[in-house]
């Protein structure tokens, strides 16, 4: 079993010091629940509508493994991954990132840069930050994993594209506005709900989804994170508007039997050569 901490979180705008001493100070809660993967959401040490302000808080990949990584080094004596969403600064590009970190052990993983930018509605991405182009799983200490963030989930080739590498766990940091309230919960807490029970039952893998919470801009984020298993069921599920911890159990051995019982994946392998003439086409078009 591989035990990890869905940690859903209220940052303040702008104060990556305050935030990451909070997040800290929530790590160090966990210290005694065996935790060997802790999530924290998109953005989550400056707080997510930044605009502008992205150019002066963003942090180098390097840096916030640095900081964390000292951290660690004071409070903790065994390993601790951690997958966190933050604005990156690499040179001159600025990107929507998410960090997995191996505290305690090889430092900086992977690094997944934001595909999808919402520039609609609300959300102004595209005029701050430049678009990732990489999509790529990764081996974890407990086997494969991917980073997708927000939107990139709500496209679900990622999820197929990440699932056909070996992907067992998809990890997605998000930030996510509430809107739609005439339901048991808003309707982006349910359509994420949906999505995961979706990918995580066509692919038979795991999804972790972390949401902020807390007022930002005017905007309400929802929280609602969440952990599904590889038959689609949501194996444990926060509350919506206020903090939480989720602790939840993933069991890489169960997605074997799974795969062999539902081989939609399997299946998918077989036929994507079929599809490649037609896919090859719509680019072309593009």
């Amino acid at each position: 079993m591989v035990r990890h901490a869905i940690l859903q979180l209220k940052p303040e705008k702008g104060r990556i010091g305050r935030n990451l001493e909070h997040l800290q100070q929530a790590l160090l809660g966990l210290r005694d629940e065996g935790v060997d993967v802790a999530v924290v959401p998109e953005a989550y040490p400056t707080g997510y509508f930044l605009q502008g302000g992205v150019r002066e808080l963003a942090l180098e990949a390097a840096e916030l493994e640095d900081r964390l990584g000292r951290w660690h080094a004071a409070h903790y004596r065994e390993p601790l991954d951690l997958v966190i969403g933050f604005y990156e600064r690499d040179g001159g590009s600025y990107y929507n990132a998410a960090a997995y970190l191996e505290l305690g052990g090889r430092g900086l993983v992977h690094l997944h840069r934001k595909i999808f930018l919402p520039t609609y509605g609300v959300f102004d991405e595209e005029r701050f930050l430049d678009r990732g182009h990489e999509l790529a799983s990764f081996a974890t200490r407990f086997g494969r994993a991917a980073l997708l963030i927000c939107e990139d989930f709500w496209h679900t080739v990622t999820a197929t594209t990440v699932a056909l590498q070996g992907a067992e766990i998809i990890y997605v940091p998000s930030a996510s506005p509430a809107r739609g309230f005439g339901g048991d919960a808003p309707a982006n807490v349910e359509r994420w709900a949906t999505l995961a029970r979706a990918v995580s039952g066509e692919h038979g893998l795991y999804v972790a989804l972390a949401s902020l919470v807390g007022s930002e801009a005017g905007k309400l984020m929802s929280g609602g994170s969440l952990i599904a298993g590889p038959e689609g069921e949501v194996l444990a599920r926060a509350p919506e508007f206020e903090e939480a911890v989720l602790l939840a159990d993933v069991d890489p051995g169960r997605i074997p039997p799974v795969r062999y019982d539902n081989p939609m994946l399997a299946d998918l392998k077989a036929g994507l050569p079929l599809l490649f003439p037609e896919l090859r086409r719509l680019v072309e078009e593009l």
